[in-house]
Protein backbone atom coordinates (compact mmCIF):
# COMPACT_ATOMS: atom_id res chain seq x y z
CA UNK A 1 0.00 0.00 0.00
CA UNK A 2 0.90 3.56 -0.25
CA UNK A 3 2.88 5.30 -3.16
CA UNK A 4 1.22 4.56 -6.47
CA UNK A 5 -0.69 1.54 -5.49
CA UNK A 6 -4.67 1.42 -5.61
CA UNK A 7 -6.21 3.06 -2.49
CA UNK A 8 -7.25 -0.11 -0.18
CA UNK A 9 -11.25 -0.13 1.18
CA UNK A 10 -10.78 -1.09 4.39
CA UNK A 11 -14.09 -2.48 7.25
CA UNK A 12 -14.27 -3.83 10.78
CA UNK A 13 -16.21 -6.55 12.40
CA UNK A 14 -18.71 -5.89 14.76
CA UNK A 15 -19.21 -9.53 16.38
CA UNK A 16 -17.37 -10.54 19.68
CA UNK A 17 -13.51 -11.98 18.31
CA UNK A 18 -13.94 -15.01 20.95
CA UNK A 19 -16.62 -16.04 18.91
CA UNK A 20 -14.63 -17.35 15.95
CA UNK A 21 -17.37 -18.50 13.68
CA UNK A 22 -19.58 -15.46 13.84
CA UNK A 23 -16.45 -13.29 13.29
CA UNK A 24 -15.25 -15.20 10.53
CA UNK A 25 -18.69 -15.23 8.57
CA UNK A 26 -18.53 -11.52 9.44
CA UNK A 27 -15.19 -11.37 8.02
CA UNK A 28 -16.12 -13.54 4.73
CA UNK A 29 -19.52 -11.23 4.18
CA UNK A 30 -16.97 -8.09 4.04
CA UNK A 31 -14.57 -9.15 1.85
CA UNK A 32 -17.33 -10.77 -0.50
CA UNK A 33 -18.82 -7.10 -0.65
CA UNK A 34 -15.64 -5.90 -1.46
CA UNK A 35 -13.55 -5.32 1.74
CA UNK A 36 -9.96 -5.58 1.00
CA UNK A 37 -8.48 -5.71 4.76
CA UNK A 38 -10.92 -6.18 7.60
CA UNK A 39 -9.85 -5.17 11.45
CA UNK A 40 -11.32 -7.40 14.48
CA UNK A 41 -11.40 -5.85 18.16
CA UNK A 42 -8.37 -8.33 20.23
CA UNK A 43 -9.29 -7.37 23.94
CA UNK A 44 -9.28 -10.56 25.84
CA UNK A 45 -7.16 -13.84 25.91
CA UNK A 46 -10.28 -15.42 24.34
CA UNK A 47 -10.58 -13.26 21.59
CA UNK A 48 -6.42 -13.30 21.10
CA UNK A 49 -7.14 -17.31 21.17
CA UNK A 50 -9.94 -17.41 18.58
CA UNK A 51 -8.04 -15.27 16.11
CA UNK A 52 -6.10 -18.04 14.67
CA UNK A 53 -9.18 -20.27 14.09
CA UNK A 54 -10.83 -17.01 12.33
CA UNK A 55 -8.09 -16.60 9.73
CA UNK A 56 -7.72 -20.04 8.88
CA UNK A 57 -10.72 -19.62 7.54
CA UNK A 58 -11.19 -16.46 5.62
CA UNK A 59 -9.41 -15.24 2.71
CA UNK A 60 -8.71 -11.73 3.40
CA UNK A 61 -5.95 -10.31 5.36
CA UNK A 62 -6.99 -9.90 9.12
CA UNK A 63 -5.76 -7.04 11.34
CA UNK A 64 -5.56 -7.04 15.40
CA UNK A 65 -7.15 -3.78 16.69
CA UNK A 66 -5.33 -3.33 20.31
CA UNK A 67 -6.10 -0.87 22.93
CA UNK A 68 -4.92 -0.88 26.77
CA UNK A 69 -3.63 -4.84 27.10
CA UNK A 70 -1.75 -5.16 23.42
CA UNK A 71 1.16 -5.66 24.58
CA UNK A 72 -0.10 -8.76 26.65
CA UNK A 73 -1.71 -10.56 24.31
CA UNK A 74 0.08 -10.14 21.43
CA UNK A 75 3.44 -11.77 23.68
CA UNK A 76 0.74 -14.12 25.59
CA UNK A 77 -0.11 -15.34 22.48
CA UNK A 78 2.32 -16.10 19.99
CA UNK A 79 -0.38 -17.93 17.60
CA UNK A 80 -2.36 -14.87 17.39
CA UNK A 81 0.36 -12.39 16.73
CA UNK A 82 1.51 -14.57 13.56
CA UNK A 83 -1.90 -15.06 12.29
CA UNK A 84 -2.61 -11.30 11.88
CA UNK A 85 -1.91 -9.20 9.15
CA UNK A 86 -1.17 -5.62 10.41
CA UNK A 87 -1.38 -4.64 14.66
CA UNK A 88 -3.51 -1.39 15.32
CA UNK A 89 -1.70 0.54 17.90
CA UNK A 90 -3.34 3.69 19.57
CA UNK A 91 -0.60 5.30 21.46
CA UNK A 92 -3.18 6.81 23.77
CA UNK A 93 -3.79 4.25 25.19
CA UNK A 94 -1.22 1.61 25.80
CA UNK A 95 -0.59 2.64 29.35
CA UNK A 96 0.30 5.28 31.32
CA UNK A 97 3.49 4.68 33.45
CA UNK A 98 4.90 2.26 30.99
CA UNK A 99 2.93 3.81 28.08
CA UNK A 100 6.90 3.30 25.66
CA UNK A 101 7.68 0.04 27.07
CA UNK A 102 4.43 -1.42 26.39
CA UNK A 103 4.43 0.14 22.81
CA UNK A 104 8.26 -0.66 22.34
CA UNK A 105 7.21 -4.34 23.41
CA UNK A 106 4.09 -4.75 20.65
CA UNK A 107 7.12 -3.25 18.40
CA UNK A 108 9.14 -6.19 19.05
CA UNK A 109 6.54 -8.49 18.40
CA UNK A 110 5.82 -6.89 14.81
CA UNK A 111 9.63 -7.07 13.97
CA UNK A 112 9.61 -10.51 15.06
CA UNK A 113 6.63 -11.76 13.17
CA UNK A 114 7.40 -9.54 10.03
CA UNK A 115 4.27 -7.23 10.24
CA UNK A 116 3.23 -4.16 9.38
CA UNK A 117 2.20 -1.64 12.31
CA UNK A 118 -0.62 0.92 12.10
CA UNK A 119 -0.42 3.88 14.50
CA UNK A 120 -3.83 5.27 14.80
CA UNK A 121 -4.33 8.31 16.94
CA UNK A 122 -7.57 9.19 17.93
CA UNK A 123 -8.76 12.38 19.12
CA UNK A 124 -11.55 10.37 21.33
CA UNK A 125 -8.50 8.91 23.22
CA UNK A 126 -5.49 11.07 23.05
CA UNK A 127 -2.16 10.94 24.67
CA UNK A 128 -3.23 13.26 27.50
CA UNK A 129 -0.08 13.89 29.38
CA UNK A 130 1.34 15.04 25.62
CA UNK A 131 -1.75 16.87 25.33
CA UNK A 132 -1.68 18.87 28.67
CA UNK A 133 1.91 19.86 27.90
CA UNK A 134 1.34 21.23 24.30
CA UNK A 135 -1.76 22.93 25.78
CA UNK A 136 0.38 24.49 29.05
CA UNK A 137 3.04 25.73 26.28
CA UNK A 138 0.38 27.37 24.30
CA UNK A 139 -1.25 29.21 27.32
CA UNK A 140 2.06 30.73 28.16
CA UNK A 141 2.39 32.04 24.80
CA UNK A 142 1.46 36.27 24.07
CA UNK A 143 -1.26 35.36 22.09
CA UNK A 144 -2.42 31.79 22.67
CA UNK A 145 -3.80 29.70 20.17
CA UNK A 146 -7.00 28.07 19.42
CA UNK A 147 -7.51 24.92 21.46
CA UNK A 148 -9.28 22.98 18.38
CA UNK A 149 -5.87 23.94 16.66
CA UNK A 150 -3.61 23.01 19.57
CA UNK A 151 -5.28 19.57 19.89
CA UNK A 152 -4.77 19.11 15.87
CA UNK A 153 -0.66 19.36 16.56
CA UNK A 154 -1.17 17.19 19.48
CA UNK A 155 -2.68 14.49 17.68
CA UNK A 156 -0.05 14.95 14.40
CA UNK A 157 2.47 15.40 17.12
CA UNK A 158 1.72 11.96 18.97
CA UNK A 159 1.20 10.23 15.65
CA UNK A 160 4.80 11.10 14.82
CA UNK A 161 6.37 10.02 18.45
CA UNK A 162 4.86 6.73 18.20
CA UNK A 163 6.60 6.58 14.40
CA UNK A 164 9.99 7.90 15.53
CA UNK A 165 9.64 5.50 18.64
CA UNK A 166 8.58 2.58 16.71
CA UNK A 167 12.19 3.02 14.36
CA UNK A 168 14.39 3.64 17.13
CA UNK A 169 12.89 0.31 18.35
CA UNK A 170 14.17 -1.56 15.18
CA UNK A 171 10.96 -1.42 12.77
CA UNK A 172 11.79 -0.42 9.36
CA UNK A 173 10.09 2.55 7.74
CA UNK A 174 7.51 1.03 4.85
CA UNK A 175 5.68 -1.01 7.57
CA UNK A 176 4.79 1.49 9.20
CA UNK A 177 0.86 3.37 8.82
CA UNK A 178 -0.47 6.19 10.22
CA UNK A 179 -4.20 7.88 10.86
CA UNK A 180 -5.53 10.67 12.67
CA UNK A 181 -8.84 9.84 13.66
CA UNK A 182 -11.34 12.80 14.40
CA UNK A 183 -15.60 12.81 14.04
CA UNK A 184 -15.50 16.45 12.70
CA UNK A 185 -15.32 16.52 8.58
CA UNK A 186 -13.07 19.74 9.12
CA UNK A 187 -11.28 18.44 11.55
CA UNK A 188 -10.37 15.50 9.31
CA UNK A 189 -9.03 17.35 6.61
CA UNK A 190 -7.05 19.91 8.66
CA UNK A 191 -5.06 17.46 10.68
CA UNK A 192 -4.37 15.01 7.70
CA UNK A 193 -3.32 17.88 5.50
CA UNK A 194 -1.16 18.73 8.50
CA UNK A 195 -0.04 14.76 8.94
CA UNK A 196 0.86 14.66 4.85
CA UNK A 197 2.87 17.46 5.16
CA UNK A 198 5.22 16.15 7.41
CA UNK A 199 5.71 12.36 6.51
CA UNK A 200 5.76 10.13 3.46
CA UNK A 201 4.01 6.84 5.70
CA UNK A 202 1.05 5.33 4.17
CA UNK A 203 -2.07 6.80 5.44
CA UNK A 204 -4.86 5.55 6.80
CA UNK A 205 -8.50 7.85 6.04
CA UNK A 206 -11.49 8.24 8.21
CA UNK A 207 -13.91 9.89 10.13
CA UNK A 208 -14.55 8.05 13.58
CA UNK A 209 -18.06 7.95 14.72
CA UNK A 210 -19.41 9.16 11.14
CA UNK A 211 -22.98 8.11 12.71
CA UNK A 212 -25.72 6.33 11.08
CA UNK A 213 -27.43 6.90 7.62
CA UNK A 214 -27.43 9.31 5.86
CA UNK A 215 -25.58 11.87 7.99
CA UNK A 216 -22.43 8.91 8.59
CA UNK A 217 -22.68 8.40 4.30
CA UNK A 218 -22.57 12.37 3.46
CA UNK A 219 -19.95 13.55 6.05
CA UNK A 220 -17.57 10.11 5.56
CA UNK A 221 -18.15 11.20 1.81
CA UNK A 222 -17.47 14.77 2.21
CA UNK A 223 -14.12 13.97 4.09
CA UNK A 224 -12.80 11.33 2.15
CA UNK A 225 -13.48 13.09 -0.77
CA UNK A 226 -11.82 16.31 -0.42
CA UNK A 227 -8.88 14.73 0.94
CA UNK A 228 -8.38 11.78 -2.09
CA UNK A 229 -8.78 14.64 -4.39
CA UNK A 230 -5.79 16.37 -3.51
CA UNK A 231 -3.32 12.84 -3.12
CA UNK A 232 -3.76 12.49 0.46
CA UNK A 233 -4.76 9.13 1.80
CA UNK A 234 -3.66 4.93 1.07
CA UNK A 235 -6.39 3.21 2.93
CA UNK A 236 -9.68 4.05 3.92
CA UNK A 237 -12.88 3.25 5.86
CA UNK A 238 -16.45 4.25 6.12
CA UNK A 239 -17.17 4.39 10.38
CA UNK A 240 -20.96 3.56 9.80
CA UNK A 241 -23.05 3.29 12.76
CA UNK A 242 -25.46 0.29 11.13
CA UNK A 243 -29.00 0.15 12.27
CA UNK A 244 -30.04 -2.21 14.54
CA UNK A 245 -29.63 -5.91 12.73
CA UNK A 246 -28.58 -3.42 9.77
CA UNK A 247 -26.05 -4.74 7.04
CA UNK A 248 -21.97 -4.14 8.40
CA UNK A 249 -21.28 -4.45 4.48
CA UNK A 250 -22.90 -0.65 4.00
CA UNK A 251 -19.45 0.84 4.69
CA UNK A 252 -17.80 -1.47 2.20
CA UNK A 253 -20.25 -0.14 -0.62
CA UNK A 254 -19.93 3.64 0.77
CA UNK A 255 -16.32 3.30 0.25
CA UNK A 256 -16.02 1.91 -2.85
CA UNK A 257 -18.35 4.21 -4.29
CA UNK A 258 -16.36 7.40 -2.94
CA UNK A 259 -13.37 5.88 -5.07
CA UNK A 260 -15.29 5.01 -8.02
CA UNK A 261 -17.16 8.76 -8.02
CA UNK A 262 -13.91 10.18 -7.94
CA UNK A 263 -12.56 8.39 -10.91
CA UNK A 264 -9.22 6.12 -8.57
CA UNK A 265 -10.37 2.67 -8.71
CA UNK A 266 -13.74 0.65 -10.26
CA UNK A 267 -15.07 -2.05 -8.44
CA UNK A 268 -18.60 -2.35 -10.09
CA UNK A 269 -20.53 -1.48 -12.81
CA UNK A 270 -22.14 1.92 -12.38
CA UNK A 271 -26.30 3.14 -13.21
CA UNK A 272 -27.03 6.46 -13.95
CA UNK A 273 -30.54 6.96 -13.53
CA UNK A 274 -32.38 10.10 -13.50
CA UNK A 275 -34.31 11.23 -10.34
CA UNK A 276 -38.22 11.24 -11.70
CA UNK A 277 -39.90 14.47 -12.16
CA UNK A 278 -43.50 15.64 -13.13
CA UNK A 279 -42.74 13.70 -16.68
CA UNK A 280 -42.22 10.32 -14.90
CA UNK A 281 -45.28 9.54 -13.01
CA UNK A 282 -45.00 6.11 -12.72
CA UNK A 283 -42.20 4.24 -10.45
CA UNK A 284 -41.51 1.66 -13.75
CA UNK A 285 -38.21 3.43 -14.51
CA UNK A 286 -37.34 3.69 -10.86
CA UNK A 287 -38.06 -0.16 -10.19
CA UNK A 288 -36.36 -1.15 -13.27
CA UNK A 289 -33.15 0.93 -12.09
CA UNK A 290 -33.04 -1.10 -8.54
CA UNK A 291 -33.46 -4.31 -10.36
CA UNK A 292 -30.40 -3.43 -12.83
CA UNK A 293 -28.32 -2.11 -9.87
CA UNK A 294 -29.16 -5.29 -8.14
CA UNK A 295 -28.49 -7.40 -10.93
CA UNK A 296 -24.86 -6.09 -11.45
CA UNK A 297 -24.07 -6.17 -7.92
CA UNK A 298 -25.08 -9.66 -7.86
CA UNK A 299 -23.27 -10.43 -10.98
CA UNK A 300 -19.93 -8.78 -9.91
CA UNK A 301 -18.09 -11.68 -7.72
CA UNK A 302 -18.69 -13.88 -10.71
CA UNK A 303 -17.90 -11.03 -13.60
CA UNK A 304 -15.04 -10.40 -11.92
CA UNK A 305 -13.29 -13.56 -12.79
CA UNK A 306 -15.01 -14.01 -15.85
CA UNK A 307 -15.46 -10.72 -17.48
CA UNK A 308 -11.85 -8.67 -16.32
CA UNK A 309 -12.80 -4.97 -17.11
CA UNK A 310 -16.33 -5.15 -16.70
CA UNK A 311 -16.41 -3.50 -13.20
CA UNK A 312 -15.90 -0.08 -15.51
CA UNK A 313 -19.37 -0.46 -17.23
CA UNK A 314 -21.94 2.54 -17.32
CA UNK A 315 -25.50 1.86 -18.01
CA UNK A 316 -27.98 4.44 -18.10
CA UNK A 317 -31.81 3.68 -17.12
CA UNK A 318 -33.64 7.01 -17.96
CA UNK A 319 -37.60 7.83 -17.19
CA UNK A 320 -38.10 10.25 -20.20
CA UNK A 321 -36.95 11.57 -23.61
CA UNK A 322 -35.67 15.06 -22.18
CA UNK A 323 -32.26 13.42 -21.68
CA UNK A 324 -32.80 9.85 -21.98
CA UNK A 325 -31.39 9.41 -24.77
CA UNK A 326 -28.21 11.50 -24.86
CA UNK A 327 -27.67 9.97 -21.33
CA UNK A 328 -28.10 6.68 -22.77
CA UNK A 329 -25.67 7.39 -25.50
CA UNK A 330 -22.84 8.64 -23.18
CA UNK A 331 -23.32 5.51 -21.77
CA UNK A 332 -21.97 2.26 -22.75
CA UNK A 333 -25.35 0.42 -22.99
CA UNK A 334 -28.57 2.51 -21.69
CA UNK A 335 -32.50 2.65 -22.16
CA UNK A 336 -34.61 5.40 -22.20
CA UNK A 337 -38.61 4.65 -20.62
CA UNK A 338 -41.13 6.60 -21.86
CA UNK A 339 -42.57 9.27 -19.39
CA UNK A 340 -46.23 10.28 -18.96
CA UNK A 341 -47.76 10.60 -22.09
CA UNK A 342 -44.94 9.78 -24.10
CA UNK A 343 -45.31 6.85 -26.64
CA UNK A 344 -44.69 3.74 -24.99
CA UNK A 345 -41.88 2.38 -26.51
CA UNK A 346 -37.99 2.32 -24.72
CA UNK A 347 -35.17 2.61 -27.25
CA UNK A 348 -31.85 0.83 -25.90
CA UNK A 349 -28.82 2.47 -27.10
CA UNK A 350 -25.58 0.23 -27.24
CA UNK A 351 -21.98 2.19 -27.35
CA UNK A 352 -23.90 5.32 -28.68
CA UNK A 353 -26.16 4.05 -31.16
CA UNK A 354 -29.29 3.05 -31.41
CA UNK A 355 -29.92 -0.84 -31.31
CA UNK A 356 -33.52 -2.16 -31.01
CA UNK A 357 -36.40 -0.18 -29.21
CA UNK A 358 -38.38 -2.50 -26.28
CA UNK A 359 -42.02 -2.64 -25.97
CA UNK A 360 -44.16 -5.24 -23.74
CA UNK A 361 -44.69 -6.94 -20.91
CA UNK A 362 -40.95 -8.28 -20.37
CA UNK A 363 -38.97 -4.95 -21.39
CA UNK A 364 -37.17 -6.05 -18.02
CA UNK A 365 -36.30 -9.25 -19.00
CA UNK A 366 -35.36 -8.26 -22.39
CA UNK A 367 -32.96 -5.37 -21.35
CA UNK A 368 -30.89 -7.88 -19.03
CA UNK A 369 -30.54 -9.76 -21.76
CA UNK A 370 -29.59 -7.64 -23.89
CA UNK A 371 -27.16 -6.37 -20.82
CA UNK A 372 -25.64 -9.79 -20.08
CA UNK A 373 -25.11 -10.61 -23.70
CA UNK A 374 -23.22 -6.84 -24.00
CA UNK A 375 -20.68 -7.73 -21.50
CA UNK A 376 -20.15 -11.34 -22.71
CA UNK A 377 -19.08 -9.76 -25.93
CA UNK A 378 -16.90 -6.67 -24.87
CA UNK A 379 -15.12 -8.31 -21.52
CA UNK A 380 -15.47 -12.14 -22.28
CA UNK A 381 -11.30 -13.42 -22.30
CA UNK A 382 -12.03 -14.76 -25.80
CA UNK A 383 -12.90 -11.89 -27.22
CA UNK A 384 -9.38 -10.73 -27.02
CA UNK A 385 -9.33 -7.28 -26.78
CA UNK A 386 -11.60 -5.73 -24.34
CA UNK A 387 -12.56 -2.99 -26.36
CA UNK A 388 -12.57 -4.34 -29.50
CA UNK A 389 -15.87 -6.17 -30.07
CA UNK A 390 -18.28 -3.82 -27.94
CA UNK A 391 -21.13 -4.22 -30.73
CA UNK A 392 -24.24 -6.09 -29.74
CA UNK A 393 -26.49 -8.59 -31.59
CA UNK A 394 -29.79 -7.90 -30.25
CA UNK A 395 -32.24 -10.84 -30.34
CA UNK A 396 -35.19 -9.57 -28.65
CA UNK A 397 -38.98 -10.52 -29.38
CA UNK A 398 -40.19 -7.26 -29.53
CA UNK A 399 -44.06 -8.02 -28.20
CA UNK A 400 -46.45 -5.34 -30.00
CA UNK A 401 -48.47 -5.42 -26.57
CA UNK A 402 -49.42 -2.48 -23.93
CA UNK A 403 -46.88 -1.30 -21.91
CA UNK A 404 -47.23 -2.36 -18.18
CA UNK A 405 -50.40 -0.58 -16.54
CA UNK A 406 -48.01 1.37 -13.77
CA UNK A 407 -46.16 3.21 -16.85
CA UNK A 408 -48.45 5.96 -17.56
Amino acid sequence: MGSAHPIVVQSMTNTDTADAAATAAQVRALHAAGSELVRVTVNTDEAARAVPAIVAEVDVPVIGDFHYNGHLLLTKHPECARALAKYRINPGNVGTKRRDDNFRAIIQVAIREGKRVRIGVNWGSLDQQLLTEMMDANAKLAEPRDARDVTMDAMVESAMRSAELAEESGLPHDPIILSAKVSGVQDLVAVYRMLAARSDYPLHLGLTEAGMGTKGVVASTAGLSILLQEGIGDTIRVSLTPRPGGDRTEEVQVAQQVLQSLGLRSFTPQVTACPGCGRTTSTFFQEMAEEIQRYLREQRPAWQARYPGSEELRVAVMGCVVNGPGESKHADIGISLPGTAEEPRAPVYVDGALKVTLKGETIVADFLRILEDYVKRRFGKSSGNAGAQRDVAVGVHQADVAFPKNHA
